[in-house]
């Protein structure tokens, strides 16, 4: 070791030795203390106030709200409970909405079906359960038991009725739960209408009183194998000693490390049967339990979360979504109440108080509050929210009220979601009307488009504060999916929210992690701020501020948007004019034959006869170039290398028989919207949803969506069967092929043989077009594919039909004898003086190529000379 190296780690040392020496002088011990406990808070999520250690006492100081974490539902999944349209859960934890399930039934008959059910599963409905891993055990803790739900009607032979908060699922079926992973697992094996068999284990009182808090585990339990009954017992602390021996005869159906858990805890074990239901749609849910449907890179959030944007001059920063002191609002815990009103109105208040201590450095204490109630027969939540001063002294404050999230993407892997935007639209957008722009869409694909430019750029203001009165007087802003949104609206009578200060579309994902071809499904949501108020001091006149507003959670069904000015929700694009009417007429057609089946072939039917006339006249057009084509060929012939000569050969051939070309064209032309109205009609209409071709629960139970004969995706590979990065999606469908015959079949049976090469080489092309467009119409829902289908078998009965109709004889009298027409045998100058009228398309052709006449030549005096370069 050279003399340079020991001098560097010599002085090395001695500065480390010196520097220990002054932080040991000079820093106070009890400052490291609370600097420590501060490092290990990191990262730790902030449930209500946990106040260090050590902590320099407060004046007067006001402590904030500190409760354990809990959910509430308003509703029932019980038609006969109220007849309420949604079941709400919600979480104490940001105060906010956790997942809302429509629950109404079809026709209003409480025996009936829903009215809206998930359509990317065929599993059963137990409930949502909110579950978390059990502490110290396998098993799954239930935090969450909705009323009328399969888990609340749930019985045991023992007597007990339904699942309770707090009770530990530890076997579903005979099959172990491990965690919240598995027990999704078996549940999605199962069917609606099927019975299951759920093994509990209910904690003792003393074990319950604090479920968050108290870790309970269950011991070995006694069931007979054949019949499934259990014993039933009590099992405490101090008796695990007693059933070693009744654990030991469990051991073959027991992990022996479980059974050691389990031997620990207090708590009686229990078998319930439930017999399962169709799932709800949860039109808002976590991302991480949205099902097959999820895409990676969404975040999981709840909706309709508050916070402060800003209290005196501390605001949220740019880019960011809360004031770093104040932590993120969905860690911001809340207290409950759930209060029923008249007329089976049910209301839940939650309030929070932001104590001295969380608003150090920030402003003084407030107390936040905010309700939300439901009425029957209803998809509107009112919403109230409410800032109260509780210092002795002014604050200027702005409120933050995050809206949904989480709105279900059904089918982004195959829908075709009509935007008035060029850039298209995603399976979720935000859309909004003020009194400046109107109704607008922000499309999802465009802010994930800005966020991966920039990760910081997620978000597209909509108004801030500084805009015009007019761009702040808000009707609705809205989360808008296929066939579902989610909007806030103005409370009561009024039609405009213009106390607003600012609005902004934002995504709810992070945009680098979102895979290619899955952009579709990316979560957006937005945020509004409310005006900016000087509350006064606690216990005077203006102490508090409080602002209604309403939350619509529902279908875009018209009758349902009309009532709120939502009606621009149902868009259908340029052909409207055509849609609205069809749309009307497969309602009528549907209210006569009871199914959407029979009613789109009706549908078309009535559409292909009202066109049948131009039909026919489109077919003699064709038979009649038909028979002109052997003189078109001569002509071809003839002019093989003088392409002006042959089109002139041509029409003039056309002028001596009276034919035009462009009479076949017009029928085409006029069938173009009435396809485009239809195809709209169908793809926009919320009624084909869940309205099955044949069986409710079968193949093609969903006339919105693909047939789906056969799921391929768990042996397929993922660039074959993946949810918009396969080519053909997760499940084989039958009916686009049936579409792909049918047109292949029209091809082969009315197309006329190839005079030439080039015509049988275009023939082929045609062919392989055909089999090509089979790729984009397989993911085509089920509707649109019968629509086609009947569609192309009325068009080859209607051709068979025509051609006993069309004339026996010759359309022309042609003489082969006479030669191939020559160009000069008639002109426009013999054909004017004959009194002839020159049809369209010779009038286009003698436009394209009649030459410019050349200019007259000059005297050499009057030329003028060319410009000359001047010499340097």
């Amino acid at each position: 070791m050279d003399r340079r190296t020991q001098t560097f780690l010599l002085a090395s040392a001695a500065f480390l030795f010196f520097y220990l020496y002054l932080r040991s002088q000079l820093v106070p011990q009890e400052d490291l203390a609370n600097n420590e406990q501060k490092a290990a808070q990191v990262d730790q999520p902030n449930i209500g106030e946990q106040a260090p250690e050590n902590q320099t006492p407060i004046e007067n100081e006001v402590t904030s709200t500190d409760v354990p974490e809990s959910w509430y539902t308003l509703g029932s999944f019980d038609p006969k409970a109220g007849g309420h349209n949604l079941l709400v859960t919600f979480t104490n934890r940001g105060g906010a909405i956790e997942r809302v399930e429509l629950v109404r039934r079809k026709d209003g008959d409480v025996a009936g079906p829903l009215e809206y059910r998930r359509i990317d599963t065929r599993s059963g409905y137990l409930g949502y359960l909110a579950l978390r891993s059990a502490e110290d055990m396998d098993g799954v803790r239930v935090n969450l038991v909705a009323p009328g739900t399969p888990a609340s009607l749930a019985k045991a032979k023992s007597g007990e009725t339904g699942l309770l908060v707090g009770d530990i699922i530890t076997a579903i079926n005979g099959v172990t739960v491990a965690d919240k992973a598995s027990a999704a697992d078996v549940l999605a094996k199962t069917k609606p209408d099927q019975e299951i068999a759920i093994e509990v284990l209910r904690p003792s009182k003393q074990a319950t009183a604090a479920p968050t808090e108290t870790k309970t585990e269950e011991t070995a339990e006694d069931i007979d194998e054949e019949t499934g009954e259990e014993v039933g017992e009590d099992i405490d602390e101090e008796a695990g000693g007693d059933d070693e021996a009744s654990s030991e005869e469990k051991a073959d159906t027991e992990d022996e490390s479980d059974a050691a858990k389990k031997q620990q805890v207090a708590g009686t074990l229990l078998v319930f049967q439930a017999t399962l239901t169709d799932h709800p749609l949860d039109l808002i849910r976590l991302a991480d339990v949205a099902g097959d449907d999820q895409v990676v890179g969404n975040l999981t959030r709840a909706s309709c979360l508050m916070t402060l944007a800003s209290v005196g001059r501390n605001r949220i920063k740019v880019g960011e979504r809360y004031i770093e002191s104040l932590g993120a609002p969905e860690d911001l815990i809340w207290d409950a109440k759930v209060e029923t009103g008249d007329g089976g109105v049910q209301k839940i208040i939650f309030e929070t108080v932001l104590g001295s201590r969380k608003m150090e450095g920030v402003g003084k204490p407030l107390k936040l509050r905010r309700s939300y109630a439901i009425t029957p027969g209803s998809y509107v939540i009112d919403m109230d929210v409410e800032v109260i001063n509780l210092a002795e002294s002014p604050q200027e404050v702005v409120y933050r009220l995050d809206g949904p999230n989480g709105v279900t993407a059904e089918g982004w892997w195959y829908s075709n979601k009509i935007s008035p935007n060029w850039g298209g639209a995603a399976a979720r957008d935000i859309v909004y009307n003020t009194v400046d722009d109107g109704h607008q869409l922000i499309s999802g694909m465009s802010l994930l488009k800005a966020g991966r430019k920039d990760p910081k750029k997620t978000e597209k203001g909509i108004f801030a504060r500084d805009s015009s009165e007019e761009a702040r007087q808000l009707s609705y802003i809205a989360v808008d999916a296929q066939y579902f949104a989610a909007s806030y609206l103005p409370a009561g009578d009024a039609t405009l929210i213009d106390s607003f200060s600012r609005a902004t579309a934002t995504l709810v994902a992070d945009p680098e992690e979102v895979p290619r071809h899955q952009e579709r499904a990316v979560n957006v949501s937005f945020f509004v701020n409310g005006p900016e108020v000087q509350l006064a001091a606690a216990g005077q006149a203006e102490d508090s501020f409080k602002q209604s507003l309403r939350l619509y959670v529902g279908p875009k069904e018209p009758t349902e948007l009309a009532q709120y000015g939502m009606d621009r929700f149902v868009y259908y694009g340029w052909f409207s004019f055509v849609s609205t009417p069809l749309s009307w007429l497969l309602h009528f057609l549907v209210w006569g034959v009871g199914n959407y089946g029979l009613g789109v072939v009706l549908l078309t039917v009535v559409v292909r006869s009202l066109m049948f006339p131009l039909s026919r006249n489109a077919a003699i057009n064709a038979q009649r170039m038909q028979e002109l084509a052997p003189q078109m060929k001569k002509i071809a012939e003839k002019y093989k290398d003088d392409m002006e000569g042959r089109m002139r050969a041509q029409q003039a051939l056309q002028r001596k028989v009276g034919f035009n070309p462009l009479a076949g064209c017009l029928p085409m032309v006029l069938q173009l919207p009435i396809f485009m109205g239809l195809y709209r009609a169908l793809s926009v209409d919320i009624d084909l949803r869940q309205k099955p071709l044949w069986d409710p629960n079968g193949w093609a139970s969903n006339m919105a969506a693909p047939d789906q004969l056969y799921f391929w995706a768990d042996w397929m590979p993922e660039w074959f069967s993946g949810r918009g990065t396969g080519w053909l999606g997760p499940y084989m469908n039958i009916l686009p092929l049936f579409v792909v015959a049918l047109f292949l079949t029209q091809q082969k049976m009315f197309m006329p043989p190839a005079t030439d090469e080039q015509q049988a080489m275009t023939q082929k092309v045609m062919t392989f077009m055909t089999l090509f467009m089979g790729l984009f119409f397989f993911k085509v829902p089920a509707g649109l594919c019968v629509y086609f289908i009947a569609s192309s078998t009325w068009g080859i009965c209607e051709r068979l039909l025509v051609k006993r109709t069309l004339p026996s004889g010759k359309h022309f009298d042609l003489d082969d004898d006479d030669g191939v027409i020559d160009v000069v045998a008639t002109s426009k100058s013999s054909k004017q003086k004959s009194g002839g009228l020159l049809g369209l398309a010779e009038k286009l052709a003698d436009k394209v190529n009649q030459k410019e006449p050349e200019p007259p030549k000059l005297p050499p005096g009057k030329r003028k000379r060319p410009p000359q370069k001047k010499k340097n």
